[in-house]
């Protein structure tokens, strides 16, 4: 695997740590956030090795359609756990949810 820039690894992170409880963002979004608007792919790159760097609510993102991560059977329920609504389908629904950088 290669390696990953630690900054952007970190600033990827730093983000994800804002997100509020009862809200979600996307990873176009936090892409665009740290300056990256393209990268979305590399921001679930980042989050699927989160664990390494320490404890985020990486459960908060999804992707643009609301769509949970697949296999990852625990993010419905800490997301329902925090009040997110979710649409038929098991999607977030986003307009109730979206997080307003």
């Amino acid at each position: 695997m290669a390696q990953l820039n630690e900054d952007l690894d970190f600033e990827v992170l730093a983000v994800v740590s804002e997100i509020p409880r009862g809200k979600v963002a996307t990873y176009g979004q936090i892409a665009r956030l740290i300056g990256q608007p393209n990268q979305a792919r590399l921001v679930g790159k980042i989050l699927s090795r989160a664990e390494y760097f320490g404890d985020y609510p990486c459960h908060r993102v999804v992707n643009q359609a609301g769509r949970l991560v697949p296999g990852w059977a625990d993010q419905a329920w800490l997301l329902q756990a925090e009040g997110i609504p979710f649409k038929k389908k098991g999607y977030v629904d986003m307009a109730a949810a979206q997080w307003e950088d």
